[in-house]
């Protein structure tokens, strides 16, 4: 297995300027073996895939539950693993730093902090706080021994709240905190994806998977986006599989399903490969 220094370095890589690459989201150890599998050359965490494969929703999953998992997948394979650390699991800026230390030390090598509250009458932090919460976060990120990829997330689309000018102004902010990645997810009209491209110098972070959204990889990278995730897509699109598949057992009495599953070998070459 590589190591977190190796696995860092060649996260740092994938990052340079004009590089365009897609990082999907596993939710569990297999899913992450199969995506390395496949010939991705890293891989970011899902806290909603994760929840969901708890029977959780996204919000309450805690960092007493997060910190396993974020072991149990970073030990599954040798690509890079970015975590999605929600908003910190806390609301003062050493909650943000606690817990990229506490993340880093499961053998990740980036992380995300939102500037989502989970509060529907205020969902957002003040601008100020928020800053002071990826600052916190990128301090403690600089202490570890080697290079952690710190993400700053502007949710202002996600929660409801799409104001490019205050997601911009948000992401300036992260970006003078120090913060090495920007992202804002819920984004998807080429205009603002270009918009929010030119007006921060660092790699951006765009979010496919939603539903309608017809632009490609090849089609992000002329726009200037370095990284492309997936979030829970990935997730929902086997749940929903699942589904379908189970309802044409229960409502049909057929099993046609069964035509397109993986057959056994294939997951057991694998998941023995060293």
């Amino acid at each position: 297995m590589k190591t977190q220094l190796e696995k860092a370095q060649a996260f740092v890589d994938l990052h340079r300027r004009g590089n365009c690459f897609v990082i999907p989201n596993p939710w569990d150890a297999g899913s992450a073996k199969l995506l390395e599998h496949l010939g991705y050359q890293a891989l970011a965490g899902t806290s909603a895939g994760f929840a969901f494969s708890k029977a959780k929703t996204d919000p309450t999953i805690t960092i007493a539950e997060m910190l396993p998992h974020l072991a149990e997948l970073a030990a599954a394979t040798d690509l890079p693993l970015s975590a999605d650390l929600q908003s910190g699991f806390g609301a003062a800026p050493e909650d943000a730093a606690r817990t990229i230390v506490e993340a880093a030390a499961t053998g990740i090598v980036g992380g995300s902090i939102e500037d989502a509250t989970d509060d529907p009458d205020a969902p957002l932090f003040d601008i100020g706080l928020a800053t002071d919460r990826i600052r916190a976060a990128v301090e403690a990120a600089r202490g570890l021994p080697f290079k952690f990829m710190l993400t700053a997330r502007a949710e202002n689309f996600r929660v409801g709240r799409p104001d490019l000018a205050d997601t911009i102004r948000r992401l300036q902010a992260y970006q003078e905190a120090g913060a090495d990645v920007l992202f804002a997810p819920g984004i998807a009209k080429r205009e603002d994806i270009a918009a929010v491209v030119r007006a921060v110098d660092r790699p951006v972070n765009f979010m496919a998977g939603a539903s309608g959204l017809g632009l490609t990889v090849a089609e992000l990278a002329a726009l200037g986006v370095t990284r492309v995730s997936l979030g829970a897509s990935l997730a929902r699109a086997a749940y929903g599989a699942l589904v379908r598949d189970a309802k044409e057992v229960l409502e049909q009495g057929t099993f046609g399903y069964a035509d397109d599953a993986l057959p056994a070998a294939e997951l057991n070459r694998v998941f023995t490969a060293p």
